[in-house]
């Protein structure tokens, strides 16, 4: 293959710090690309539905500006009760997410796509995520919110810092879907694309 003498270009198709970081433990090389996506969900739409596909939207925006490279996008829908709960981006929005979701069982849904324009290789998979929440006061959820400002992580759960103290139990099989990004699943799409990993 190619690919092995002169690797392509593997660019992320986001400007989540949170994502940076976390494909950063990869030790690869990489640029970051912003994708213009609406993330509106359509009517009806089902969260985990959404998640995926903007994940694939994302990357193929992407890779629509790097035909050459092995672009990965991603999303993440917190899922309460089948309803999507998106980024709060405010305080007063934080609050009401956080208000419905004290108490509850519920899921996120990270997922991933891999896109190379120049091989037609698209792929894409899902972490679910199943978390529970504490009953959390309101003083809780504010001294929360003050501190740690997750107005740009889906349903204000911000798990790498803080948010931590709000659940009683996280279940999942890949564990850094919750911050934005599985990457088992991440590294099993770029193999399946032709990155050399470990």
């Amino acid at each position: 293959m190619s690919e092995s003498h002169s690797p392509r270009a593997l660019v992320l198709g986001s400007t989540s710090r949170y994502r940076h970081e976390l494909l950063s433990r990869f030790r690869l090389p990489f640029e970051t690309a912003s994708p213009d996506v609406d993330e509106s969900p359509q009517s009806g739409e089902a969260p985990a539905a959404l998640a995926l596909r903007l994940a694939l939207a994302k990357a193929h925006a992407v890779a629509a500006q790097f035909p050459e490279a092995i672009v990965i996008g991603s999303d993440q829908v917190a899922d309460l009760n089948g309803q999507p709960l998106g980024k709060p981006l405010v305080h007063d929005r934080a609050v009401t997410q956080l208000r419905a979701m004290s108490g509850q069982s519920m899921q996120f849904h990270t997922a991933v796509a891999v896109v190379c324009k120049a091989t037609g290789f698209a792929q894409a998979d899902t972490a679910v995520v199943r978390t529970v929440f504490r009953n959390l006061s309101d003083a809780e959820i504010e001294r929360y919110l003050r501190a740690e400002e997750p107005y740009d992580c889906a349903g204000s759960a911000k798990s790498e810092g803080l948010g931590i103290t709000l659940l009683d139990a996280i279940e999942s099989d890949d564990p850094t879907a919750l911050i934005g990004l599985p990457l088992i699943r991440t590294a099993r799409l770029l193999r399946a694309a032709g990155v050399i990993l470990p």
